[in-house]
Parts: C-alpha cells; structure tokens; sequence
C-alpha cells in the first residue's frame, strides 16, 4: 500500500473511533419535579446548573468525540451523583447554595464553553436565595437525609407521576 494510501485510511479511520470510543451520553428518565421558590430561580437553574445537576443535559456536539467526550461525561456523572433535581435522591441539595456562593459553581471550564451560563451579580444572589429557599423551606431535605433513598411508598408532593415540564430525558436526543 502506498503512503498516500496509508495516510487516507488512517485519517478516515481516526475520526470514526473518536466517535465509537466517545462514551455514553445519557439523560435518564426524570422522576422527580422540583417546587421551585419561584419562576426565576428554576430558569437560573436551568441557564446554569441543570446540565450537570439533573437529568436534562443538553450534550453539545463535541461530546461525540473522544477524549472530549470523557472529560464531559464525567463531569456530568460527577455532578449528578453529587446533586440531581431529577433523581428521587437529591444529594447535596442543601450544599448548592453554598457552591455556588462560594465561586465552586458553576465551574469554570463549563462558563468557558456555555457563556449564556454566567451569571451576573445580581443574578447569582437571586440564585443562591432561590435555592436556599427551594431545598431548606419546602422539606426537599427529607429526600437526601443521611444519603438514603426515599421510600417508594412515600406521599411526597414533587410532581411525581407528572410529565416533566422539560422533558422525561431520552437518551442522546438532548
């Protein structure tokens, strides 16, 4: 085979594994509605948060290639184990404020590559009030105490059963 040749197959053949190696890009189905505080704080949440923290991530185009994809991906699995308003275990809830406060979210490599996710001043204060408000005032607390599961038996009133506003996930659509 000729050099020529050799570098067609090759350059053909790379993109091709980046994409089959890519990884696994998921949005399971969303089991949980939150009772936002208000309108406002669950449109910053979403604007900032939810590709992380739920279970509506919109994947970007270059999570089809690796090693992009793995360094996305793990982030968002990261995230959502730490913080999902979608799962019926929310996590950290009541530590998202303080993240946020704090500068630790969102991070800055997300801000980078999603600028309509910068907050500005004002917007970060309604946003770590509204989650205060959200996850210590409505009793979200009882879902995460300790790190347990809630019981399926529970009579909760987040929405359960309802059709998500934002979707029920759906795999690689997002």
């Amino acid at each position: 085979m000729s050099k020529k040749k050799i570098v067609l197959v090759v350059a053909l053949t790379i993109p091709v594994l980046m994409v089959l190696f890519s990884g696994s890009r998921t949005n399971p189905e969303v089991v949980r509605q939150i009772q936002w505080d208000s309108p406002r704080t669950k449109a910053l949440f979403y604007r900032a948060c939810a590709d992380c923290h739920s279970h509506e991530t919109k994947w970007p185009w270059y999570t089809w290639f690796a090693p992009v994809s793995w360094w996305v991906i793990g982030h968002v699995e990261e995230g959502r184990e730490s913080f999902n308003i979608s799962a019926k275990n929310l996590g950290e809830a009541d530590e998202a404020a303080s993240a946020v406060e704090e500068g630790d979210m969102p991070l800055a490599d997300y801000l980078k590559m999603h600028p309509e996710a910068k907050l500005t001043a004002e917007e970060k204060a309604a946003l770590i009030d509204g989650l205060d408000k959200t996850f210590e005032s409505k009793g979200h607390e009882k879902d995460y105490d300790e790190g347990k599961e809630g019981d399926e038996d529970d009579d909760d009133d987040h929405g359960k059963g309802e059709e998500p506003e934002h979707g029920k996930g759906g795999g690689d659509k997002k």
